[in-house]
């Protein structure tokens, strides 16, 4: 079993979303697997031109900027940050 690294614990959830690019012209749609209010996990089509910050809009309309922590073939792990 791994040790939990995570300041905060993630909630399981399947809830649709999307990664905003390019300041609105760019989105891909996504399936958000865990939630906290720290970060979550994230799975898409593919990761291929997903930049390492961006904008991710919950189907709910919360927003929120994340910076990528880790990469796999189909998964992001994501932290929010504050917006500057």
């Amino acid at each position: 079993m791994t040790e939990e690294r995570r300041a905060t614990i993630r909630h399981r959830v399947l809830k649709g979303g999307h990664v905003v690019v390019n300041d609105g012209f760019s989105t891909f749609d996504c399936t958000v697997r865990n939630l906290s209010e720290a970060g979550a996990r994230l799975k898409l089509a593919s990761i291929i031109g997903i930049p390492d910050h961006f904008q991710l809009l919950l189907d709910d309309g919360r927003s929120y900027a994340c910076s990528v922590i880790w990469r796999r073939e189909s998964e992001l792990g994501v932290q929010f940050v504050a917006a500057e």
